[in-house]
């Protein structure tokens, strides 16, 4: 009796944050396990010599330069703006000159690149506390110091506009992708900044700030005590942190409703902007990936020169890099650059050499979510997957497939037809306003017809937004 009574006060103790806080279970999904985890462990790197901000890390957004080749420039200072919003800027991470503004075809901006000083100059926007501060104040003060750009805005996954009032605003604190990185490291030592910026999101709405943990892991003491946001535990595999699932469960939007989302590592750089009034995107980012030589952490600079974090780690010369994680990311060259949300670096084999006997063999190390090779014996197995797609693009069908890891009660295969005959009254009764192109990366893994399908959802994203706004 007294050990089972000991047992119950246990659990009860354990398990007091899901007696305080909604937890969901998502069922639908899977964990991509991969080696090359990174340690649990934070290293800085030096500043590189140059940095770029890209104008294709934001979707649907038609950028004007306001800099000129050769410019001196402190951190802080705009680069470029939204052409049709020009009180959004999207400013300089560091101080230096504009070394090249980088065109593609028809004259688009690809890069500006920035040839950054040994020490950051910043312009001081002054420190303030955004729970002490009207709405409007809020909303200028992240539009002139340019951290507007990093929350998004649903539906349509586009720069939210300063002139919509979100009907909610989610914070995802689970990073459920293959090789995230830990969480739990990016909040250690910025808990003032992270409750910061919690505060400035909680003004520019009048409905909820929605905070959601891992209810598979112990989060940090600073989210689960996090004030002014209702928390909201998850559990299952991924995408659970995918935040379009969780708005699904919590809050899913109809047409003519907006809401904000945001990752913790935005919310603190937020936060580090209104408490020291300076732009300082320095991010904690995973070096992960089978072709790192030691994967582990760092303490980043969004859009930093990655050639030297790439030489010190990549082990083969033909490793694919990229930025971002291996579902969602974008591949880059030796010497890229970290994306402005990225919050990995990921080295995978290129995947470029013939295979014997192919799907023939019995495949104990080949991954496959059906039970084609014997590797299903093994759920717990870590895998080193290359980049082949094994086989070509082919005629798109129901299988049945997709709908095992889309968590969405929505049809992906009917709604990605209907983006690709454009059919406008199907793809909003198919709950296209409820999705971005990440929420169909896991399908993209598995589909056995090889279709480009976040690329396809997001061309539907925004031939809806031009037809319909």
């Amino acid at each position: 009796m007294v050990i089972s009574n000991f047992a119950r006060a246990l659990k009860k103790r354990l398990f007091l944050k899901n007696e305080m806080a909604q937890t969901k279970k998502i069922k639908r999904g899977y964990d991509l396990k991969l080696v090359g985890k990174a340690a649990s462990s934070i290293e800085s790197v030096q500043n590189p010599k140059t940095f770029a901000l890209s104008p294709t890390d934001f979707a649907n957004l038609t950028p004007k330069v306001v800099v000129k080749e050769g410019a001196e420039i402190k951190a802080g200072d705009a680069v470029f703006v939204d052409k049709d919003r020009p009180e959004i800027r999207f400013c300089s991470p560091v101080s230096g000159a504009v070394a090249e503004i980088r065109r593609g075809e028809k004259r688009k901006i690809l890069d500006v690149i920035i040839l950054a000083d040994k020490e950051t100059r910043f312009i001081d926007f002054g420190r303030s506390n955004p729970a002490s501060l009207q709405r409007e104040v809020v909303i200028d003060k992240m539009l002139e110091g340019g951290v507007w750009p990093l929350m998004v805005e649903r539906p349509f996954g586009v720069v939210p506009n300063p002139k919509h009032q979100p009907k909610n605003i989610f914070v995802t604190g689970i990073n459920s992708a293959p090789l995230a990185a830990d969480v739990n490291l990016t909040v250690a030592g910025e808990e003032a900044n992270l409750q910061t910026g919690l505060d400035a999101l909680a003004k520019l709405t009048d409905g909820k700030v929605y905070l959601s943990l891992d209810g598979d892991n112990k989060p940090a003491a600073a989210l689960t005590g996090a004030k002014n946001v209702e928390v909201v535990y998850f559990s299952g595999p991924h995408p659970k942190g995918n935040v379009g699932v969780q708005m699904h469960e919590l809050a899913p939007l109809n047409k003519g409703e907006q809401a904000f989302t945001a990752t913790l590592s935005d919310v603190i750089i937020i936060g580090r902007f209104f408490n020291t009034g300076k732009l300082d995107m320095t991010r904690v980012v995973a070096a992960a990936g089978s072709e790192m030589s030691s994967p582990k952490h760092y303490k980043i600079v969004a859009g930093a020169n990655l050639e030297g974090v790439i030489a010190e780690q990549v082990k083969s010369a033909k490793a694919r890099v990229i930025s971002g994680n291996v579902l969602t990311g974008k591949r880059i060259e030796k010497n890229g650059y970290l994306g402005f949300f990225s919050t990995e670096i990921t080295a995978l084999p290129e995947g470029d050499q013939p295979e014997f006997l192919g799907w023939i063999l019995p495949g104990l190390e080949k991954f496959s979510l059906s039970r084609t090779f014997f590797s299903w014996l093994a759920p717990n197995r870590q895998y080193k997957l290359d980049t082949a797609m094994h086989g070509e693009e082919r005629a798109f069908v129901m299988t049945g497939v997709l709908e095992r890891v889309f968590p969405f009660d929505i049809y992906p295969v009917e709604l990605i037809k209907s983006i690709l005959i454009q059919d406008i009254e199907k793809m909003e009764q198919l709950g296209i306003y409820e999705v971005i192109e990440e929420d169909f990366a896991l399908c993209e893994v598995i589909d056995p017809s090889k279709m480009p399908l976040q690329e396809i959802v997001r061309e539907g994203l925004d031939f809806l937004r031009q037809e319909v706004g």
